[in-house]
């Protein structure tokens, strides 16, 4: 095992605040090896990004102000801090401009230049579908800006059923996304079956 893994996952689990945000980083990058799976590309080079990714949403990292966080981007804050995070943790120089790169086009709205960045944002996408997408959703209620009650809960996820299936690359990510689609549909035609006559 290269030392600059466990210098990532180490610097994570202190870092990772709230607890659950640390669940997303080892699920990702197991994700991303599944769909990475006969393609060629650098498995350092995402191993870093999925585990870096998403250090501007933890507690310590990004603003607590409610008019700051709305301004907030995390993944700027992300690709800036990451060159500085690799070296002290011995990750290859040379490699961390591709790290950097798979950051900053991770999230659907962008447009990955690299493999590594694709299989990254592919992963990323499949963690907004299923059983966990609906977990991720639900544990912020009350507790994120965006999520003040079931209702903008439920919002996103059918948001997100609506609009990121689509935007998968490829071909094993679509694959992995297809029981994740089905689950997260008959979840939300059983919220739309038992919550009458209000989802609050």
């Amino acid at each position: 095992m290269s030392d600059f893994r466990q210098a990532i996952r180490d610097y994570i689990a202190r870092e990772a605040k709230p607890g659950d945000k640390f669940g997303h980083q080892p699920r990702l990058y197991a994700l991303t090896q599944q769909i990475g799976a006969g393609h060629d590309y650098d498995d350092d080079v995402v191993f870093a990004a999925a585990w870096l990714h998403d250090i501007g949403v933890f507690i310590g990292h990004r603003p607590e102000g409610e008019e700051a966080l709305s301004r907030w981007n995390n993944v700027v804050y992300a690709v800036e801090r990451a060159p500085a995070l690799l070296a002290a943790m011995g990750f290859p120089a040379e490699r961390e401009v591709a790290v950097v790169e798979a950051i900053r086009t991770h999230q659907p709205a962008e447009q990955p230049t690299t493999i590594e960045g694709t299989i990254l944002r592919d992963a990323d996408i499949l963690e907004q579908l299923g059983a966990i997408g609906i977990l991720r959703a639900v544990s912020k209620v009350g507790r994120d800006t965006r999520f003040f009650t079931f209702t903008t809960a439920v919002e996103s996820l059918r948001k997100a059923l609506a609009t990121l299936p689509g935007q998968i690359r490829l071909d094993s990510a679509k694959e992995l996304a297809r029981p994740k689609i089905d689950a997260l549909k008959a979840f939300l035609q059983a919220v739309d079956e038992e919550s009458k006559p209000a989802l609050f």
